[in-house]
């Protein structure tokens, strides 16, 4: 059962040279700490910037630094300050190759709910509308059940939806699934854990072709 740095690592090896990616509050901000040495991406934040870096050591915080989710951050040689209607209009025009989202639920359709539980007070849903409506790919990083031990990889989605049939892969402390044809594919499960606990650990249709690798972190 991978940690949640485990899951940051595992979906950084997702990442290709030359692209734009934005990663979403909670795991996905760690992603940053875990980028492939020899790839050369460039981490984008909705809040106006262009060459987000890892997060900062104690010695060399800024707090006037912060990602759209307020974290104080670092940022590499080259990096760009701008306006964050200019970071939403890269967004919705798609020049962002990667988003990497967190869920608290998504189903096999690739719907996607990460912003609202009724009942509880929330901001708003933030930048994630904009993300989920103009990404071609999207990543998300979770926890494979909730704290009773319920799955949240569903037939279909409980919670207010952010977005619909927009979700390209899951990446749990279980497994890598793949959400295609109305359903969610094993690809990878995660060192120690069997095929069969992620099967009882997943609602969803759960498509298993032949052997299942475990992951390397």
């Amino acid at each position: 059962m991978l940690k949640k740095e485990d899951i940051a690592k595992r979906i950084a090896e997702e990442l290709q040279d030359g692209w734009y990616v934005n990663l979403g509050i909670g795991i996905p901000t760690l992603v940053a700490n875990y980028i492939p040495k020899g790839v050369d991406v460039t981490l984008q934040s909705e809040n106006g910037l262009l060459g987000m870096g890892p997060f900062p050591t104690e010695e060399n915080i800024d707090a006037d630094l912060i990602n759209a989710g307020k974290q104080t951050i670092t940022t590499m040689p080259g990096s760009v300050f701008f306006d964050s209607s200019d970071s939403f209009a890269m967004i919705r025009a798609g020049k962002v190759q990667l988003t990497v989202l967190g869920a608290m639920e998504v189903d096999q359709n690739g719907d996607i709910a990460n912003w609202k539980i009724p009942g509880k007070m929330v901001k708003g849903m933030g930048g994630a509308m904009d993300l989920v409506a103009s990404a071609e790919n999207i990543i998300v990083a979770m926890m494979h059940t909730n704290r009773a031990g319920e799955s949240k990889i569903l037939k279909k989605c409980s919670l207010p939806l952010t977005g619909v049939n927009c979700v390209t892969k899951v990446v749990t402390n279980l497994a890598v699934l793949e959400v295609k044809d109305g359903a969610f594919h094993l690809l990878e499960r995660a060192p120690g854990v069997t095929v069969g606990e992620i099967q009882n650990a997943t609602d969803g249709e759960l498509i298993i072709a032949g052997e299942v690798p475990e992951m390397k972190l």
